[in-house]
């Protein structure tokens, strides 16, 4: 397919990167920002723009990977007849599409995307669309690059980014606040790592619920005050340690 790509950051050029690699045409990188797009765009063998006013119509596929603010606007500024436009976001309606052409959808990616660092090799993919046969086009391009491609309408795709919020986002926060708590103790962050490891592995090979381990689901008052004590000087990581305990307390 000859695809066009909105936007300049971390998705489009991970899938920019993977739709090339599947074999397809990129006619055109367009992204605000002028720098960030040509370098995208080199990346790619293709051009780039910074006015989306110049867009061409030549493409089979536009692909929005773009804020979830720009995306409310678009409506106003294109329109494709009986091409296919999409956009990469799991808490916005494919509805907000529905200005620019009859055929549209989203193709949405679960899974944290940086530019800067090798993307993993199977991206999931969450597919809706406005139609069957545009469900069955966007289907087939996702499957060029995605090993799981699947079904998940507005409803389904926002439960599905709630969870990757906390999963992803949420941990990712532990692990900071965790890693400034071992820098200021001099202890090596970097030894937690294959608990992180083993703790993920487990949860996915069994029910989270019945691998919970720690002093919280033991019962152990004394090993827990001393936690709190140890966290005096540490409110943001005594908060959220307090909160959990009394959480996985009403799991035992």
């Amino acid at each position: 397919m000859k695809v066009t790509i909105i936007g300049s950051g971390n998705v489009a050029t991970v899938f920019g990167k993977k739709i090339l690699e599947a074999g397809h045409s990129i006619l055109q990188v367009i992204g605000r920002n002028q720098q960030r797009a040509r370098f995208l765009a080199d990346a790619l063998g293709t051009t780039s723009l910074t006015d989306i006013a110049g867009i061409s119509s030549a493409a089979d596929i536009y692909i929005f990977a773009v804020s979830d603010m720009s995306l409310t606007d678009l409506g106003k500024k294109v329109h494709f007849e009986n091409k296919i436009a999409v956009h990469t976001a799991g808490s916005v309606s494919k509805e907000v599409l529905s200005k620019i052409t009859s055929n549209y959808g989203v193709i949405y990616p679960l899974q944290t995307l940086r530019k800067e660092i090798p993307s993993p090799e199977n991206i999931p993919v969450l597919v809706d669309a406005s139609n069957k046969p545009t469900l069955r086009a966007i289907t087939e391009f996702a499957s060029s690059f995605s090993g799981y491609v699947g079904p998940a309408d507005d409803a389904v795709r926002l439960s599905f980014h709630l969870a990757a919020t906390i999963i992803n986002n949420f941990t990712n926060h532990l692990l900071m606040l965790t890693e400034n708590y071992c820098l200021d103790q001099q202890i090596d962050f970097r030894h937690l790592a294959p608990l992180m490891e083993e703790t993920v592995k487990r949860a996915f090979h069994f029910h989270p619920v019945l691998v919970q381990t720690g002093p919280a689901m033991r019962g152990d008052i004394s090993t827990i005050q001393k936690h709190l004590e140890a966290l005096a000087e540490y409110p943001e990581l005594r908060k959220i340690y307090d909160i959990f305990t009394m959480s996985i307390g009403k799991f035992k």
